[in-house]
Protein backbone atom coordinates (compact mmCIF):
# COMPACT_ATOMS: atom_id res chain seq x y z
CA UNK A 1 0.00 0.00 0.00
CA UNK A 2 1.64 3.20 -1.21
CA UNK A 3 -0.89 5.58 0.29
CA UNK A 4 -2.46 6.34 -3.08
CA UNK A 5 -5.99 5.73 -4.30
CA UNK A 6 -5.07 2.78 -6.54
CA UNK A 7 -3.48 0.51 -3.92
CA UNK A 8 -6.10 1.57 -1.38
CA UNK A 9 -8.96 0.46 -3.64
CA UNK A 10 -7.05 -2.71 -4.51
CA UNK A 11 -6.91 -3.61 -0.80
CA UNK A 12 -10.61 -2.84 -0.37
CA UNK A 13 -11.58 -5.01 -3.35
CA UNK A 14 -9.56 -7.95 -2.04
CA UNK A 15 -11.19 -7.59 1.36
CA UNK A 16 -14.61 -7.52 -0.28
CA UNK A 17 -13.71 -10.68 -2.21
CA UNK A 18 -12.99 -12.54 1.01
CA UNK A 19 -9.20 -12.40 1.13
CA UNK A 20 -7.30 -12.13 4.40
CA UNK A 21 -5.54 -8.84 3.62
CA UNK A 22 -2.39 -7.41 5.17
CA UNK A 23 -1.31 -3.90 4.19
CA UNK A 24 2.41 -3.28 3.64
CA UNK A 25 4.16 0.04 3.10
CA UNK A 26 7.71 -0.06 1.77
CA UNK A 27 9.85 2.33 3.78
CA UNK A 28 12.56 3.52 1.43
CA UNK A 29 13.69 6.49 3.52
CA UNK A 30 12.29 9.47 5.39
CA UNK A 31 12.14 13.08 4.15
CA UNK A 32 15.53 14.73 4.49
CA UNK A 33 17.22 11.40 5.22
CA UNK A 34 20.36 10.57 3.24
CA UNK A 35 20.41 7.26 1.39
CA UNK A 36 23.64 5.74 0.17
CA UNK A 37 23.88 4.55 -3.40
CA UNK A 38 25.26 1.05 -3.73
CA UNK A 39 28.43 0.82 -5.79
CA UNK A 40 28.23 -0.55 -9.34
CA UNK A 41 30.20 -3.70 -8.51
CA UNK A 42 28.15 -4.36 -5.41
CA UNK A 43 24.92 -3.85 -7.37
CA UNK A 44 25.93 -6.67 -9.73
CA UNK A 45 26.54 -8.97 -6.76
CA UNK A 46 23.37 -8.18 -4.82
CA UNK A 47 21.44 -11.04 -6.40
CA UNK A 48 23.76 -13.46 -4.62
CA UNK A 49 25.18 -11.58 -1.67
CA UNK A 50 22.35 -9.26 -0.64
CA UNK A 51 22.33 -5.44 -0.54
CA UNK A 52 25.05 -3.27 0.92
CA UNK A 53 25.03 0.39 1.80
CA UNK A 54 28.51 1.37 0.65
CA UNK A 55 28.27 4.83 -0.93
CA UNK A 56 29.08 5.38 -4.59
CA UNK A 57 30.41 8.91 -4.35
CA UNK A 58 27.76 10.47 -2.12
CA UNK A 59 24.32 10.28 -0.59
CA UNK A 60 20.88 11.14 -1.92
CA UNK A 61 18.31 13.12 0.06
CA UNK A 62 14.81 11.66 0.18
CA UNK A 63 12.10 14.12 -0.85
CA UNK A 64 8.70 14.89 0.58
CA UNK A 65 6.76 13.68 -2.46
CA UNK A 66 6.69 10.63 -4.67
CA UNK A 67 5.41 7.17 -3.77
CA UNK A 68 7.33 6.60 -0.53
CA UNK A 69 7.09 9.80 1.52
CA UNK A 70 6.14 10.07 5.17
CA UNK A 71 2.79 11.58 4.13
CA UNK A 72 2.13 8.54 1.96
CA UNK A 73 2.90 6.25 4.88
CA UNK A 74 0.39 8.14 7.03
CA UNK A 75 -2.25 7.91 4.29
CA UNK A 76 -1.67 4.17 3.86
CA UNK A 77 -1.95 3.62 7.62
CA UNK A 78 -5.20 5.60 7.74
CA UNK A 79 -6.70 3.58 4.88
CA UNK A 80 -5.69 0.31 6.57
CA UNK A 81 -7.37 1.48 9.76
CA UNK A 82 -10.52 2.39 7.80
CA UNK A 83 -10.56 -1.08 6.25
CA UNK A 84 -9.74 -2.79 9.53
CA UNK A 85 -6.71 -4.67 8.24
CA UNK A 86 -3.24 -5.15 9.76
CA UNK A 87 -0.66 -2.66 8.53
CA UNK A 88 3.10 -3.23 8.45
CA UNK A 89 5.94 -0.94 7.41
CA UNK A 90 8.75 -2.94 5.83
CA UNK A 91 12.17 -1.32 5.86
CA UNK A 92 13.71 -1.60 2.40
CA UNK A 93 15.99 1.40 2.82
CA UNK A 94 19.21 -0.53 2.24
CA UNK A 95 17.75 -2.36 -0.76
CA UNK A 96 16.58 0.94 -2.25
CA UNK A 97 20.20 2.07 -2.47
CA UNK A 98 20.52 -0.43 -5.29
CA UNK A 99 17.86 1.42 -7.31
CA UNK A 100 19.62 4.77 -6.77
CA UNK A 101 22.96 3.26 -7.78
CA UNK A 102 21.44 1.85 -10.96
CA UNK A 103 19.88 5.23 -11.76
CA UNK A 104 23.16 7.12 -11.41
CA UNK A 105 25.28 4.47 -13.12
CA UNK A 106 23.05 4.43 -16.19
CA UNK A 107 23.50 8.17 -16.68
CA UNK A 108 27.24 7.81 -16.10
CA UNK A 109 27.29 5.15 -18.85
CA UNK A 110 25.45 7.41 -21.29
CA UNK A 111 22.15 5.53 -20.99
CA UNK A 112 18.64 6.56 -19.91
CA UNK A 113 17.41 4.67 -16.83
CA UNK A 114 13.91 3.66 -15.76
CA UNK A 115 14.05 3.35 -11.96
CA UNK A 116 10.34 2.61 -11.54
CA UNK A 117 10.68 -0.61 -13.55
CA UNK A 118 13.73 -1.65 -11.54
CA UNK A 119 11.93 -0.86 -8.28
CA UNK A 120 9.06 -3.11 -9.32
CA UNK A 121 11.46 -5.92 -10.29
CA UNK A 122 13.73 -5.74 -7.27
CA UNK A 123 11.45 -4.54 -4.48
CA UNK A 124 7.69 -4.76 -5.12
CA UNK A 125 7.86 -8.12 -6.90
CA UNK A 126 11.20 -9.16 -5.47
CA UNK A 127 11.85 -8.39 -1.80
CA UNK A 128 8.16 -7.93 -1.04
CA UNK A 129 7.40 -11.43 -2.34
CA UNK A 130 10.11 -12.78 -0.04
CA UNK A 131 8.52 -10.91 2.86
CA UNK A 132 5.10 -12.33 1.93
CA UNK A 133 6.48 -15.85 2.25
CA UNK A 134 7.86 -15.01 5.70
CA UNK A 135 4.43 -14.00 7.01
CA UNK A 136 2.63 -16.90 5.33
CA UNK A 137 0.91 -14.89 2.58
CA UNK A 138 0.10 -16.70 -0.65
CA UNK A 139 -0.06 -13.67 -2.95
CA UNK A 140 1.24 -10.12 -3.36
CA UNK A 141 -1.23 -7.55 -4.68
CA UNK A 142 -0.66 -4.02 -5.95
CA UNK A 143 -2.62 -1.16 -7.46
CA UNK A 144 -1.09 -1.39 -10.93
CA UNK A 145 -3.22 -0.94 -14.03
CA UNK A 146 -2.49 -4.35 -15.52
CA UNK A 147 -4.17 -7.76 -15.34
CA UNK A 148 -3.29 -11.35 -14.51
CA UNK A 149 -5.23 -13.83 -16.66
CA UNK A 150 -5.55 -17.50 -15.72
CA UNK A 151 -8.28 -18.50 -18.17
CA UNK A 152 -6.21 -20.33 -20.82
CA UNK A 153 -4.39 -22.92 -18.78
CA UNK A 154 -1.47 -20.58 -18.20
CA UNK A 155 -0.86 -17.41 -16.22
CA UNK A 156 -0.52 -14.34 -18.43
CA UNK A 157 0.30 -10.69 -17.81
CA UNK A 158 -2.10 -8.44 -19.74
CA UNK A 159 -2.47 -4.72 -20.32
CA UNK A 160 -4.90 -2.86 -18.10
CA UNK A 161 -8.36 -2.11 -19.45
CA UNK A 162 -7.66 1.63 -19.08
CA UNK A 163 -5.00 2.01 -21.75
CA UNK A 164 -4.39 5.62 -20.76
CA UNK A 165 -3.17 4.33 -17.38
CA UNK A 166 -1.83 0.93 -18.47
CA UNK A 167 1.25 -0.12 -16.45
CA UNK A 168 2.02 -3.48 -18.03
CA UNK A 169 5.21 -1.91 -19.42
CA UNK A 170 6.65 -1.38 -15.93
CA UNK A 171 5.76 -4.92 -14.83
CA UNK A 172 7.41 -6.85 -17.68
CA UNK A 173 10.39 -7.77 -15.48
CA UNK A 174 8.39 -9.77 -12.95
CA UNK A 175 9.74 -13.34 -12.97
CA UNK A 176 7.47 -15.69 -14.87
CA UNK A 177 7.26 -18.06 -11.91
CA UNK A 178 5.84 -15.25 -9.75
CA UNK A 179 2.93 -14.33 -12.01
CA UNK A 180 0.87 -16.99 -10.29
CA UNK A 181 1.19 -15.25 -6.93
CA UNK A 182 0.49 -11.73 -8.25
CA UNK A 183 -2.91 -10.07 -7.82
CA UNK A 184 -3.83 -6.88 -9.71
CA UNK A 185 -7.37 -6.08 -8.53
CA UNK A 186 -7.94 -2.79 -10.40
CA UNK A 187 -6.53 -3.82 -13.78
CA UNK A 188 -10.00 -4.28 -15.26
CA UNK A 189 -11.21 -0.84 -14.12
CA UNK A 190 -11.02 2.68 -15.52
CA UNK A 191 -9.23 5.23 -13.36
CA UNK A 192 -12.40 7.30 -12.97
CA UNK A 193 -14.22 4.25 -11.58
CA UNK A 194 -11.38 3.60 -9.12
CA UNK A 195 -11.76 7.11 -7.69
CA UNK A 196 -15.53 6.80 -7.63
CA UNK A 197 -15.30 3.51 -5.74
CA UNK A 198 -12.83 5.01 -3.26
CA UNK A 199 -15.34 7.76 -2.55
CA UNK A 200 -18.17 5.24 -2.13
CA UNK A 201 -16.04 3.22 0.31
CA UNK A 202 -15.22 6.34 2.33
CA UNK A 203 -11.48 6.05 1.73
CA UNK A 204 -9.77 9.34 2.65
CA UNK A 205 -7.49 9.26 -0.41
CA UNK A 206 -10.28 9.22 -3.02
CA UNK A 207 -9.18 12.60 -4.42
CA UNK A 208 -5.44 12.34 -3.77
CA UNK A 209 -3.43 13.38 -6.87
CA UNK A 210 -1.35 10.75 -8.63
CA UNK A 211 2.38 10.81 -7.93
CA UNK A 212 4.29 12.38 -10.81
CA UNK A 213 7.82 12.27 -9.44
CA UNK A 214 10.60 9.79 -8.84
CA UNK A 215 10.67 9.69 -5.07
CA UNK A 216 14.41 10.24 -4.74
CA UNK A 217 14.41 13.06 -7.31
CA UNK A 218 11.64 15.25 -5.85
CA UNK A 219 12.83 18.42 -7.59
CA UNK A 220 13.12 16.62 -10.96
CA UNK A 221 16.78 17.69 -11.08
CA UNK A 222 18.19 14.43 -12.44
CA UNK A 223 21.50 16.00 -13.44
CA UNK A 224 21.98 17.49 -9.98
CA UNK A 225 21.42 14.11 -8.35
CA UNK A 226 23.94 12.43 -10.66
CA UNK A 227 26.50 15.12 -9.88
CA UNK A 228 26.01 14.77 -6.13
CA UNK A 229 26.66 11.03 -6.28
CA UNK A 230 29.24 11.11 -9.12
CA UNK A 231 30.74 14.64 -9.06
CA UNK A 232 33.28 13.77 -11.75
CA UNK A 233 30.46 13.84 -14.30
CA UNK A 234 30.15 17.63 -14.06
CA UNK A 235 32.74 18.58 -16.63
CA UNK A 236 32.65 20.28 -20.04
CA UNK A 237 32.70 18.31 -23.26
CA UNK A 238 32.20 18.82 -26.99
CA UNK A 239 28.93 18.93 -28.89
CA UNK A 240 29.54 17.58 -32.40
CA UNK A 241 27.44 17.36 -35.55
CA UNK A 242 26.90 14.25 -37.67
CA UNK A 243 30.27 14.74 -39.39
CA UNK A 244 32.10 15.00 -36.09
CA UNK A 245 32.69 18.74 -36.26
CA UNK A 246 32.64 20.51 -32.89
CA UNK A 247 29.75 23.00 -32.84
CA UNK A 248 29.54 23.79 -29.15
CA UNK A 249 30.26 22.79 -25.56
CA UNK A 250 28.17 21.16 -22.87
CA UNK A 251 28.63 20.64 -19.12
CA UNK A 252 28.15 16.88 -18.85
CA UNK A 253 26.71 14.26 -21.19
CA UNK A 254 24.41 13.04 -18.43
CA UNK A 255 22.37 16.25 -18.83
CA UNK A 256 20.96 15.10 -22.18
CA UNK A 257 18.59 12.44 -23.47
CA UNK A 258 18.23 10.90 -26.92
CA UNK A 259 15.72 12.86 -28.98
CA UNK A 260 16.04 16.01 -26.86
CA UNK A 261 15.67 19.33 -28.70
CA UNK A 262 15.06 21.95 -26.06
CA UNK A 263 17.98 22.87 -23.86
CA UNK A 264 20.70 21.92 -26.33
CA UNK A 265 21.76 25.56 -26.20
CA UNK A 266 22.90 25.98 -29.80
CA UNK A 267 21.56 28.17 -32.60
CA UNK A 268 22.47 26.35 -35.80
CA UNK A 269 19.82 27.72 -38.11
CA UNK A 270 17.88 24.43 -38.17
CA UNK A 271 16.32 22.16 -35.53
CA UNK A 272 18.97 20.01 -33.85
CA UNK A 273 18.25 16.92 -31.76
CA UNK A 274 20.46 14.85 -29.48
CA UNK A 275 21.37 11.71 -31.42
CA UNK A 276 23.93 10.10 -29.15
CA UNK A 277 25.78 10.46 -25.86
CA UNK A 278 29.28 9.02 -25.66
CA UNK A 279 30.11 8.63 -21.99
CA UNK A 280 33.71 7.51 -22.64
CA UNK A 281 34.59 10.80 -24.38
CA UNK A 282 31.90 12.96 -22.74
CA UNK A 283 30.66 13.86 -26.21
CA UNK A 284 27.12 14.74 -27.29
CA UNK A 285 26.26 14.29 -30.97
CA UNK A 286 23.40 16.23 -32.54
CA UNK A 287 21.66 16.20 -35.90
CA UNK A 288 18.38 16.69 -37.80
CA UNK A 289 15.19 14.87 -36.74
CA UNK A 290 15.40 12.29 -39.52
CA UNK A 291 18.73 11.10 -38.07
CA UNK A 292 16.88 9.84 -34.98
CA UNK A 293 15.29 6.97 -36.92
CA UNK A 294 16.42 3.45 -36.02
CA UNK A 295 15.61 0.13 -37.68
CA UNK A 296 16.40 -2.27 -34.83
CA UNK A 297 17.62 -2.56 -31.25
CA UNK A 298 19.49 -5.16 -29.25
CA UNK A 299 18.32 -5.80 -25.69
CA UNK A 300 19.87 -7.66 -22.77
CA UNK A 301 18.52 -9.19 -19.53
CA UNK A 302 15.73 -10.91 -21.43
CA UNK A 303 12.74 -11.81 -19.27
CA UNK A 304 10.35 -14.15 -21.06
CA UNK A 305 6.80 -14.56 -19.75
CA UNK A 306 6.24 -17.35 -22.29
CA UNK A 307 8.36 -20.30 -23.30
CA UNK A 308 11.43 -18.52 -24.76
CA UNK A 309 11.54 -18.56 -28.57
CA UNK A 310 14.30 -20.58 -30.22
CA UNK A 311 17.54 -18.70 -30.77
CA UNK A 312 17.69 -17.44 -34.34
CA UNK A 313 13.94 -17.69 -34.96
CA UNK A 314 11.94 -14.54 -35.70
CA UNK A 315 8.62 -14.07 -33.90
CA UNK A 316 6.17 -11.32 -34.95
CA UNK A 317 5.23 -9.07 -32.05
CA UNK A 318 4.22 -5.61 -30.97
CA UNK A 319 6.78 -3.49 -29.15
CA UNK A 320 6.78 -0.56 -26.75
CA UNK A 321 10.10 1.13 -26.02
CA UNK A 322 8.71 3.96 -23.87
CA UNK A 323 6.34 3.59 -20.93
CA UNK A 324 3.82 6.00 -22.46
CA UNK A 325 4.51 5.11 -26.09
CA UNK A 326 2.23 3.34 -28.53
CA UNK A 327 2.94 -0.25 -29.57
CA UNK A 328 4.57 -0.71 -32.97
CA UNK A 329 4.85 -3.79 -35.19
CA UNK A 330 8.15 -5.63 -35.17
CA UNK A 331 9.67 -9.08 -34.87
CA UNK A 332 11.89 -10.38 -32.11
CA UNK A 333 14.90 -12.60 -32.68
CA UNK A 334 16.53 -14.24 -29.62
CA UNK A 335 20.33 -14.14 -29.69
CA UNK A 336 23.04 -16.13 -28.00
CA UNK A 337 23.25 -15.75 -24.23
CA UNK A 338 26.54 -14.55 -22.79
CA UNK A 339 26.82 -15.93 -19.30
CA UNK A 340 30.10 -14.07 -18.68
CA UNK A 341 28.50 -10.61 -18.76
CA UNK A 342 27.16 -9.60 -15.33
CA UNK A 343 23.90 -7.64 -15.30
CA UNK A 344 22.00 -5.97 -12.47
CA UNK A 345 19.26 -8.59 -12.66
CA UNK A 346 21.48 -11.63 -13.12
CA UNK A 347 19.72 -12.42 -16.44
CA UNK A 348 21.96 -12.90 -19.43
CA UNK A 349 19.69 -13.59 -22.41
CA UNK A 350 19.74 -11.15 -25.32
CA UNK A 351 17.44 -10.51 -28.27
CA UNK A 352 17.12 -8.25 -31.29
CA UNK A 353 13.97 -6.33 -32.19
CA UNK A 354 13.57 -5.46 -35.88
CA UNK A 355 10.96 -2.75 -36.43
CA UNK A 356 8.60 -3.00 -39.39
CA UNK A 357 8.96 0.77 -39.78
CA UNK A 358 11.86 2.93 -38.51
CA UNK A 359 11.28 4.38 -35.03
CA UNK A 360 12.51 7.67 -33.59
CA UNK A 361 14.36 8.56 -30.40
CA UNK A 362 14.99 5.03 -29.11
CA UNK A 363 17.24 5.37 -26.06
CA UNK A 364 19.68 2.75 -24.78
CA UNK A 365 18.93 1.99 -21.14
CA UNK A 366 15.17 2.01 -21.59
CA UNK A 367 13.05 -1.12 -21.43
CA UNK A 368 11.67 -2.65 -24.60
CA UNK A 369 8.52 -4.64 -23.89
CA UNK A 370 7.08 -7.27 -26.22
CA UNK A 371 3.38 -8.01 -26.78
CA UNK A 372 1.81 -10.86 -28.70
CA UNK A 373 1.00 -9.92 -32.29
CA UNK A 374 -2.35 -11.76 -32.25
CA UNK A 375 -3.34 -10.64 -28.74
CA UNK A 376 -1.93 -7.11 -28.31
CA UNK A 377 -2.84 -7.08 -24.61
CA UNK A 378 -0.57 -10.02 -23.76
CA UNK A 379 2.92 -9.24 -22.47
CA UNK A 380 5.24 -11.99 -23.68
CA UNK A 381 8.56 -10.59 -22.45
CA UNK A 382 11.03 -7.76 -22.60
CA UNK A 383 14.54 -6.57 -21.90
CA UNK A 384 16.78 -3.53 -21.65
CA UNK A 385 18.01 -1.73 -24.76
CA UNK A 386 21.79 -1.82 -25.11
CA UNK A 387 22.17 -0.50 -28.67
CA UNK A 388 20.16 0.83 -31.59
CA UNK A 389 20.89 0.64 -35.31
CA UNK A 390 20.21 3.86 -37.15
CA UNK A 391 18.86 4.19 -40.67
CA UNK A 392 21.77 4.22 -43.13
Amino acid sequence: MSGGVDSSVAAALLLRAGYDVVGCFMRLGSPGETLDAVSRDDACRIEEAGPTSRPAGGGVKVGHQGCCSINDAADARQVAAELGIPFYVVNFKRDFGRVISYFVDEYVRGRTPNPCVRCNDWLKFGKLHEYAVQIGATSVASGHYARIDRSRGQTRLLRGIDHSKDQSYVLFGAPRERLGSMLLPIGDMEKARVRELARELGLPVFDKPDSQEICFVPDNDYAGLVERVAPEQSRPGPVVDQRGHVVGTHHGQHRFTIGQRRGVGLALGAPAYVLERDAATNTVRIGPPEALAVTSVVASEANWLIEPPTIGDDRPCLVRYRSNGAATSACVRPLRSDECVPTPSGRAGTFEVLFDEPQRAVAPGQAVVLYDSDDPNWVIGGGWITSAKRVD
